[in-house]
């Protein structure tokens, strides 16, 4: 059954949504033409809609699903805290655990604290970076996206109408109405451009709280930082007195203790999410003790004063501990390696079916790119109409073949998929390349 025809349950729930929700939808990720499906139950790598559809899921909510779907510890783990209580106003034994594994698996983690979601967690470490600096400004990548903060996701849907020029990049809003304010604070450099970067930098010394960076950014292609990039942004930030903060959370599945393991850095603070919560909406702020005591109550005075209604709670905390334990040194060399049999045999496909296209990624992630060499920024990646309507070919391709993609052609590994599930994907891909060839 393909996506055309299987729509009758779906779009009777896309009717009912278009009359309470904007657009139909919640988040717009989970739009399709001409409505999005609507899942009924999932397991392991699995996906099932409400037409009975499954589908092999490479999307894994948006990278945050290492695990797959309903992985029965956690569940086990979850079904046992749900019947002692969901959230309190009062501490719990299970955020301290969390917290000690996780600055376990990262000698840079020397504190952390839990918040709700990756937005939330890159906003309270610039926040830190501010009240640690008292300085306003930060500078960020251009086409980075790292959530819904004002500051934070200026530039990240830039054009070659209005991002000006590589020397000197426009700062962008996101959303109607952003101040101008906001715009003054913030500085954009470009991706995997070090000398650039440094000009633009040394343009605001003495100016900037942190450098924000994505050790592999989504929307910038999906390819990982060069050591000298990130060695020559830290190294600035070191002369300037600013923090370098890593925006790491969906990057700290890439190793054990996040992307960041793969540099010669030690950056001030980390943003985490997705993968943490094991499943369940999270965010976590780690770094040096002393910028994390920003936010300490017992200072005085307390320069970033900060709390949230259900940060730690124990079904996340739960979940979150549970999951991060599954994931060991072995799991990660494991779900490593299935992106790699998938990136060689999709490079192998491109070869044999002669297609423009090429892929990029690290980690258990890759992303298919339908251009003629990887994108090393934001601009490279940016699709043409021409590039945007053969990706969606693509897409479709692949969705109506049982394989669920990010919308970017980009996919996550999960340790509940096997090499049969990676073949299937690399197959649909050979297929899906040669229709675009022939067309």
């Amino acid at each position: 059954m393909t996506a055309s025809t299987a729509t009758s349950l779906s779009a009777a729930l896309y009717a009912r949504a278009q009359a309470v929700l904007p657009g139909g939808v919640s988040r717009n990720t989970v739009l399709r033409d001409p409505h999005p499906l609507y899942a009924k139950s999932a397991s392991g790598p699995r996906v099932t809609d409400v037409e009975g559809v499954e589908r092999i899921d490479f999307a894994n909510n948006m990278a945050s699903l290492i695990h797959g779907h309903a992985h029965p510890e956690i569940v086990a783990a979850v079904t046992e805290q749900l019947s002692k209580g969901t959230a309190f106003t009062l501490a719990t034994e299970i955020e301290i655990r969390f917290a000690e594994h996780l600055c376990s698996r990262n000698e840079n983690f020397e504190k952390i604290r839990f918040v709700n979601s990756g937005t939330e967690a890159v906003m309270g470490s610039l926040k830190a970076a501010r009240a640690y600096t008292g300085r306003p400004k930060i500078a960020k990548l251009e086409g980075a996206y790292h959530g819904l903060y004002d500051y934070a996701e200026v530039s990240q849907t830039s054009n070659p109408t209005n991002w000006g020029s590589l020397d000197y990049p426009e700062k962008v809003p996101t959303a109607h109405g952003t101040p101008s304010s906001v715009l003054s604070d913030v500085v954009i450099i470009p991706f995997n451009d070090p000398e650039r970067a440094l000009t633009i930098l040394d343009q605001h010394q003495r100016e900037l709280a942190c450098v924000v960076l994505d050790l592999m950014p989504h929307r910038a292609g999906l390819a990982p930082a060069t050591s000298e990039f990130v060695s020559a942004i830290r190294d600035w930030t070191l002369g300037d007195g600013s923090l370098l903060v890593f925006d790491e959370v969906i990057t700290f599945r890439s190793a054990y203790g996040g992307a960041q393991d793969w540099y010669q850095v030690r950056p001030d603070l980390t943003a985490l999410g997705k993968l943490i919560g094991g499943g369940f909406p999270v965010g976590a702020i780690a770094g040096r003790g002393d910028v994390m005591d920003v936010m300490n109550p017992h200072a005085s005075p307390v320069l970033f004063p900060h709390s949230g209604t259900f940060s730690a709670n124990p079904i996340t905390m739960t979940a979150g501990l549970t999951a991060m334990e599954l994931f060991d040194r072995q799991a990660i060399d494991r779900v490593n390696g299935l992106a790699r049999r998938a990136i060689e045999g999709i490079e192998d496909a491109i070869g044999t079916t002669g297609v423009t296209a090429c892929v990029t990624g690290g980690g258990s992630m890759f992303r298919v790119h339908l251009k003629d060499r990887p994108p090393q920024n934001y601009r490279d990646a940016f699709l043409t109409p021409h590039e945007s309507r053969r990706l969606k070919t693509l897409l479709d391709h692949l969705f109506d073949s049982g394989l669920m993609m990010i919308n970017t052609c980009s996919a996550t590994m999960s340790t509940a998929m096997d090499e049969g599930d990676v073949d299937a994907l690399v197959d649909a891909m050979d297929a899906g390349f040669a229709e675009l060839v022939r067309g």
